[in-house]
């Protein structure tokens, strides 16, 4: 019933071709609320097969413009999961530590180990889009960093850490709404940040940086965009990806373990 695109290589149409306010045959979240849990219930027994076999981990990728919702999503799909097995990370502009390293030392140094899930709230794609679109890296050097990209994703999924890349795509008109909001009703103005505002006059570059990333880093993993102009179905779009990624793991049971048997069959002489 949900849509998510897999982005092809020179996807028709690009991501002006994709609506944003898409939701299928849906109409409300209430159609998908017995769905839902069932699916909710079903991504915490895979988080436990998880944690207890340990021999995979796994990375979910967010991008998205300026307000469509990529704290949101995270904390609506991966919340009611064993706190102890997932870990989440916000990449902004890159600390002094940081920038003494290369561009992908950041992220390296947070994907999750086996047994766990990781959230990256943006990435090292930002060292392709944001840097690009300010002159900071030239497109021979983002060109350059697609392969690298390539290879440090191929690695990490030859080493048992799967890769899954989300990007929600909003419209502009929905991006400006949003805007206004944080701005004229106090309680959000905490979530208003001047700057939004002068990223949107790069609004055309982004996309054009965006589709340039998607056509040249899907090598190791695809990317899934998810129309998120209605919250509600990107939350329910999202949530099947991230259940069907977890499915692909084939996660085993554990192993029993003999000791406990004997250590069973003791309590059973003391009773």
């Amino acid at each position: 019933m949900s849509k998510s695109l897999v982005w092809e290589d020179k996807q028709k149409g690009g991501l002006a071709g994709i609506d944003p306010k898409y939701t299928g045959a849906l109409q409300s979240k209430e159609e998908i609320a017995e769905e839902t849990e069932k699916l909710r219930e079903e991504f915490h027994k895979l988080q436990e097969k998880l944690v207890a076999v340990k021999d995979k981990g796994i990375v979910f990728i967010f991008q998205g413009m300026d307000c469509s919702g990529k704290d949101g999503v995270i904390k609506h799909v991966f919340s009611g999961l064993n706190p102890q097995g997932i870990s989440s990370y916000s990449f902004k502009a890159p600390t002094e530590e940081e920038k003494l390293h290369d561009y992908l030392w950041r992220a390296h140094n947070k994907v999750p180990a086996l047994g766990y899930i990781a959230t990256f709230n943006r990435s090292y794609y930002e060292d392709v889009l944001i840097t690009r679109v300010h002159g900071i890296v030239s497109d021979k050097e983002a060109r350059r960093r697609f392969k690298q990209i390539n290879h440090f994703e191929t690695y990490l999924m030859d080493n048992q850490v799967h890769v899954v890349k989300i990007f929600l795509h909003i419209s502009n008109d929905f991006q400006l709404e949003k805007l206004r909001s944080r701005i004229e009703d106090p309680s959000k103005n905490w979530k208003f940040d001047a700057s939004d505002l002068a990223e949107r006059k790069h609004w055309k570059k982004y996309w054009a940086y965006y589709e340039e990333a998607f056509e040249k880093c899907s090598k190791a993993s695809p990317w899934h965009i998810i129309p998120s102009d209605n919250r509600w179905y990107r939350n329910y779009a999202v949530l099947k990806i991230v259940v069907d990624s977890m499915r692909s793991l084939k996660l085993n049971d554990p192993e029993p373990n003999p000791e406990l048997i004997k250590l069973l069959d003791e309590f059973k002489n003391t009773e």
